[in-house]
């Protein structure tokens, strides 16, 4: 046999090398943990299709966070789910909604202790399900995005530290930050669903957040996932127009378009590890074809290694639990 010089398995050969040798390392610290918010008391209902998953009041959802901070959850965002909707989602601009009673509730228990962003959207909020105002049965683009910013404002008003806007309007970046720093909020961070693709993935968060269209699709403003170079354009405009940080949503199917991104853009780069992909992981472990904990990890180092800096997850709270990333 010819002598080897380069033997690469020598840096596999016990756990303890594989780990002093890894190149990508997940922390809890980079993740966001999620949380969908309802209306009324004592309410804690898990969603279906999402094991693990609820759709909490205010009251409720305060307790589970309070147990989910001792484990060392300090970052989540905040999803409503309003009882009343209307056509123009107009529960979005009420300072006592049950999404705003529960941010002011967190920051005067944890204040600076607890990462509180919230999700800018009106999908939950409109009764045709749709992320903007509808008109003769298309999004109206500008007036939505006025609705988004003053909701983006009372948010900030309740204490948050971050706004999402997930619409994928045209502008609305630029809107919600000309309006924050108009009200002083000059500090509040915008997290903006920059590459947001029309997926297959968001099933089972149209349950938890009841929020399926009621006709048609989102195809006319969330992005063709046979597109790339579309991806890159959408967060130059989104940089430009004052976020901080930018986020490609789904993950695992959209691994090359966070490789992009992170390779032309200097900002941080988040990335959504949706409902789809934590419900196909809970399923699969639960009919006993796959480990639980390796597809979960397995899953978020791919999404770190392809260059996400931020991963929205619905698993955070089981990987503390489980000590899922204990060395």
């Amino acid at each position: 046999m010819a002598d080897l010089i380069y033997r690469p398995r020598r840096l596999r050969t016990t756990q303890l090398v594989r780990d002093m040798a890894a190149e990508t390392r997940l922390s809890a610290r980079s993740m966001i943990q999620v949380y969908f918010v309802c209306e009324g008391k004592n309410v804690r209902n898990e969603v279906g299709s999402l094991p693990g998953v609820y759709r909490e009041s205010p009251d409720a959802l305060m307790k589970s966070i309070s147990n989910d901070v001792r484990l060392g959850i300090r970052r989540i965002m905040l999803f409503g789910v309003p009882e009343k909707k209307d056509a123009s989602g107009s529960g979005v601009l009420r300072d006592d909604s049950c999404v705003n009673q529960t941010i002011k509730r967190l920051k005067d228990k944890y204040a600076n202790d607890l990462f509180v962003s919230v999700d800018i959207c009106l999908c939950s909020y409109t009764d045709t399900g749709h992320c903007g105002v509808a008109v003769d049965g298309r999004i109206d683009n500008d007036r939505t995005i006025e609705i988004l910013r003053d909701m983006a404002v009372l948010s900030a008003k309740a204490g948050c530290d971050c706004v999402a806007p997930s619409d994928m309007m045209d502008g609305r970046v630029g809107e919600i930050r000309n309006g924050l720093d108009d009200e002083g909020f000059t500090e509040t961070l915008i997290m903006a669903y920059s590459a947001k693709y029309a997926s297959g993935y968001y099933g089972p968060f149209r349950e938890a957040a009841d929020c399926a269209p009621k006709f048609g699709d989102r195809r006319s403003y969330q992005m063709d996932f046979r597109n790339s170079r579309e991806a890159l354009k959408e967060v130059a405009l989104d940089l430009e127009e004052g976020a901080d940080i930018v986020m490609v949503k789904p993950a695992l199917a959209y691994l090359d378009i966070i490789s992009a991104v992170r390779a032309a853009f200097d900002s941080p780069v988040a990335a959504f590890n949706v409902s789809g992909e934590y419900a196909m992981v809970k399923l699969l472990a639960r009919e006993g074809y796959a480990d639980e904990k390796q597809l979960v990890i397995e899953n978020l180092t791919a999404i770190a290694r392809a260059g996400a800096d931020i991963i929205l997850t619905y698993h955070l709270r089981d990987i503390l639990k489980n000590g899922w990333l204990d060395e």
